[in-house]
């Protein structure tokens, strides 16, 4: 299994690097990069199909609260809390709060939709929106590529001692979570109180 999971990605690495990002991929990314690393990618190119991925995917959230109001009213509206805070930063902080929504961590899909119901300029958002994806694709493959000797070797560690490495993930994830959920839960507090 593990080798035709190989196989594909050195087949259609840049095929699914772009689905990837697309739907967000961090992850994606970091896989793009140890293939630079391994050289069954390269560099430019992984970084030009990410940020073109990531481009698109926001582009489509953006449209899809251009279009849909009324959609992403009724069917989100266990994100209200998440569409006011994207509005109230937008308002404080103008473009850059585009720039540096990929970063956001569980605001980067409301972002772009809340975008698209104001009256934001689309072409100024795509301008904006296409630089951040490339620096954000930049950024990330860049790292796993650079530190790809550890990344492998945290693989190889996992691979042999999955009894270990599958509990450390989980608490170590869901660490991450609870602590970004909460600095999420203060910022918005702050911005509203």
């Amino acid at each position: 299994m593990e080798e035709l999971f190989i196989a594909w990605l050195q087949e259609y690495g840049y095929v699914i690097l772009f689905i990837w990002s697309t739907l967000e991929g961090e992850l994606g990314l970091i896989m793009a990069g140890i293939m630079c690393h391994t050289g069954h990618m390269s560099i430019p190119i992984a970084i030009l199909v990410a940020g073109f991925g990531g481009f698109v995917g926001d582009q489509v959230y953006f449209y899809i609260g251009r279009y849909n109001k009324q959609f992403i009213y009724k069917r989100l509206k266990t994100q209200r809390r998440k569409f006011a805070f994207a509005h109230l930063l937008l308002q404080r902080y103008g473009w850059p709060i585009i720039f540096v929504q990929r970063y956001l961590y569980g605001m980067r899909t409301v972002i772009p939709m809340s975008i698209g119901v104001t009256r934001y300029n689309a072409k100024t958002f795509a301008f904006i929106n296409f630089i951040s994806a490339l620096v954000w694709a930049a950024i990330t493959i860049l790292l796993a590529y650079f530190f790809g000797e550890e990344l492998l070797a945290l693989v190889h560690i996992a691979k042999q001692h999955y009894y270990i490495a599958i509990p450390f993930v989980i608490i170590v994830g869901g660490g991450i979570y609870y602590y970004l959920h909460k600095v999420t839960q203060k910022v918005e507090k702050k911005m509203i109180g």
